[in-house]
């Protein structure tokens, strides 16, 4: 009977670093600044993400977490503006 209780007790949330185990943002940083068309691909494999989703500043975008997915932002010029995990 214990064990069942002991099972329905809330566990703790997962702290996104430890979640986004699929996904390296800080090694991709050295992107930002570049053209989104030629470098997010790249982007994608140095991450180490299994997915891409690829927006504009101010698109309306999906609240879905994602560990092993690179964001990846541009601004109106088509240049990476930033790039995250999730």
């Amino acid at each position: 009977m214990l064990l069942l209780v002991a099972a329905c007790a809330p566990q703790p949330p997962v702290a996104r670093e430890q979640a986004s185990a699929g996904c390296n943002a800080e090694a991709v940083q050295q992107f930002v600044g570049q053209p989104a068309d030629a470098t997010a691909a790249e982007a994608l494999r140095v991450s180490g993400a299994k997915s891409l989703r690829r927006y504009a500043t101010g698109d309306v975008l999906t609240m879905d977490y994602r560990a092993d997915r690179l964001d990846v932002e541009s601004a109106a010029n088509g240049r990476i503006v930033k790039l995250t995990c999730g």
